[in-house]
């Protein structure tokens, strides 16, 4: 019997590379070799070779590096994923772009706003696709709440609400050597994002920000913030509030609620599930205790997005269509990073700060 030839009419996939093989870079990792069609994960690199050595033997990739300029010599990867600590964010961007890598880097992407120029600069000299992480857009519950209001669900958004409660024991290993503004650069930034992404069409324009260390007070004199409410005003006259804790003994809680002058939307919810437990003690319900757990289809599908419109890039296909801007990308970043340096800002003279409306790069 002779079998006979079959011609795929499958796209290849997108072969990317990750950068950094921590905590999160490890769950991209896995997305992306097995649960992502689109993509193809063909090399790791982390300055902690053995981190990435037993990841890479784990999922069965076979370049593995220390050195993050070694995928980008390389001409065999299309994508990067940027997973990395925050302060390598923007340097690893632009050595990427440069060398003709499309790019999908963890939030905040930059530290500053004239780091973030130099990315911006440098993408649109490149002209790669560049994406940046924020999840939460992709997270079910929010993206429908993202499609009522555009269909008018909620009317003219007038006062919205953000949170982020991360999980914890009611102290926070190492608080000491937590960099200064991370509540605000890394957690709080989804938050922004979220309120942006709701309140589309109009500018943050000031922020004023109440912080401190409720959690761990004996480190506040060094600069260290773990709990905080910022206020925000938009050039529509809505009214947000964003707030973070990093320690919810009782789970990871992230929650959105949009409030208008036709309704109300909301987004998220403490438990994991809708079942709720009655019995003798009372009520009870599972929360979710990890990032991964909560937003495990939500950092999958972000990844997910990427490879589509890296794809689309390189197949000269159409982009992918989502009903509603989705896909965050570099004025997203922009707008979210300008929140949290004025947050920054506000904490530091304990006074509201103008948001920066400087434009991105046209």
């Amino acid at each position: 019997m002779t079998y006979l030839p079959v011609v795929s009419s499958r796209p290849e996939p997108v072969r990317v590379a990750l950068i950094g093989a921590g905590w999160m870079g490890a769950f991209h990792a896995r997305s992306l070799a097995t649960r992502i069609s689109a993509a193809s994960l063909v090399a790791i690199a982390d300055p902690a070779i053995e981190t990435a050595q037993s990841l890479a033997a784990e999922l069965g990739v076979a370049r593995v590096t220390a050195d993050a300029a070694d995928l980008f010599a390389d001409p065999q990867i299309d994508a990067v994923v940027i997973a990395g600590p925050a302060r390598f964010h923007a340097a690893l961007s632009i050595d990427a772009v440069r060398a003709g890598k499309h790019v999908f880097c963890e939030k905040p992407g930059a530290l500053d706003l004239d780091e973030f120029a130099r990315v911006d600069q440098a993408v649109a000299e490149a002209g790669v696709h560049w994406q940046i992480g924020f999840n939460r857009r992709y997270a079910a519950d929010f993206l429908a709440a993202r499609r009522d209001i555009a269909a008018g669900a909620v009317g003219t958004p007038q006062l919205l609400h953000s949170l982020t409660r991360d999980p914890g024991t009611g102290r926070i290993p190492n608080a000491g050597r937590v960099p200064q503004g991370t509540i605000f650069l890394e957690t709080l930034i989804h938050d922004f994002d979220a309120l942006n992404w709701f309140n589309s069409g109009a500018e943050p324009v000031s922020v004023h920000v109440t912080a401190d260390a409720l959690v761990e007070p004996s480190f506040k004199d060094a600069g260290f913030l773990d709990t905080a409410v910022v206020t925000i005003r938009y050039s529509n006259g809505a009214i947000a509030v964003a707030e973070a804790n990093f320690s919810a003994l009782y789970g990871y809680d992230v929650r959105g609620e949009v409030f208008g002058s036709a309704g109300m939307v909301q987004a998220g919810r403490a438990t994991e599930t809708a079942a709720v437990r009655y019995g003798a003690a009372g009520l009870s319900a599972d929360t979710p205790r990890l990032n991964i757990e909560l937003f495990a289809g939500a950092y999958t599908d972000e990844l997910a997005d990427f490879a589509d419109h890296v794809r689309a890039r390189r197949d000269g296909t159409a982009s992918p269509e989502h009903g509603v801007p989705l896909t965050p990308g570099l004025d997203d970043a922009r707008r979210a990073l300008a929140v949290a340096r004025a947050c920054i800002q506000s904490v530091e003279t304990g006074l509201p700060a103008a948001v920066s409306r400087s434009e991105a790069r046209a």
